[in-house]
């Protein structure tokens, strides 16, 4: 016979606090984890992002309130963060997008019932997946090298005599770092579309197909708006992801190729990695520190906006 616990009364309420500091017990590590690991450095980056804690005050720093974010929207560091904030929203933007829109037309063509073979190409598509990332990006950094690059090696077996600058010109340099993230993110994307489609009832399709629809307007009315509200969340997730995504391009082109008027950021770095190169390279602890603030805002307004205009938060009955 089970011990059932007492609903009212002090015997009831003294059982239930004994559960619960059983359950704190439990909890407790996770807890500990949780404020070790995570809030005690963002707390701490907040609070340098209100100092002048630099390689020149590392012992003497002081409290010097909203100066740094002065100094990012008003002062001499507005030309690094607000080029290096276009061109990161635009690297996350067209980063997602292309993804998106490459996962989903491949996941519309292996979801035929008629292609036998679609669990073969499944395998070959999800590569880019399922290699460790440094080594595709490593691997990458060598097939976009001017000289004796893969790229420009196919290109000249075409008839194409030009060398495209993927290294060296600020333009082809985002290009490929483009192309590479859309490369090494379009088989997850994939996978989710895959997923968004298999949960779509046939019975939409033979109504339309009754009502004399055609293929894109079926595509187009019942396709992509259920695949697209199936996805979304996990597109934001991306897109705050690519947002941050310092390893493909510290990797490729460590920024380059450089600007001549802007010490912390070359053409092809994104706050994640102008953050690192403050940091590191410069040692200007309060201006990294103020810039990991701001990343973080920038992220979550985003996400919260995105999340709220596509009913993610919303409760289904």
């Amino acid at each position: 016979m089970d011990y059932e616990i007492p609903q009212s009364g002090i015997m009831g309420v003294i059982m239930r606090k004994k559960n619960n500091a059983k359950a704190y017990g439990y909890l407790f590590p996770a807890l500990l984890s949780i404020l070790i690991v995570t809030c005690l450095p963002i707390v701490y980056t907040i609070v340098i992002s209100f100092t002048n804690y630099n390689m020149y005050h590392l012992s003497d720093f002081s409290f010097v309130g909203w100066e740094n974010y002065l100094t990012v929207f008003s002062g001499s560091i507005r030309h690094v963060f607000f080029p290096v904030l276009g061109w990161t929203v635009c690297f996350a933007v067209i980063s997602t997008l292309g993804s998106y829109a490459t996962g989903l037309v491949l996941a519309i063509l292996l979801n035929n019932p008629r292609m036998k073979e679609s669990k073969i190409y499944r395998s070959v598509l999800i590569v880019p997946w399922a290699l460790p990332s440094t080594i595709a990006i490593l691997a990458w950094q060598g097939l976009l090298n001017e000289q004796y690059g893969g790229i420009n090696n196919l290109l000249h077996a075409a008839g194409i005599a030009w060398n495209v600058p993927w290294l060296t010109d600020p333009f082809w340099a985002r290009t490929g770092i483009i192309i590479v993230n859309i490369w090494l993110g379009f088989p997850y994307m994939m996978n989710v579309c895959l997923g968004g489609l298999q949960a779509i009832s046939n019975d939409y399709y033979e109504a339309a197909r009754i009502d004399g629809a055609t293929k894109f307007q079926c595509f187009k009315s019942i396709t992509l708006p259920m695949v697209t509200k199936l996805s979304v969340p996990l597109v934001i997730s991306t897109f705050a992801s690519n947002f941050n995504n310092f390893g493909n391009i510290f990797m490729i082109t460590q920024g380059g190729p450089a600007r001549v008027d802007n010490q912390f950021a070359g053409y092809t770095d994104i706050l994640a990695s102008t953050t690192y190169k403050m940091t590191t390279w410069s040692n200007r602890y309060e201006l990294s520190a103020t810039f990991s603030v701001l990343i973080f805002i920038i992220v979550g307004t985003f996400t919260l906006i995105n999340m709220h205009m596509s009913g993610s938060f919303k409760e289904v009955d």
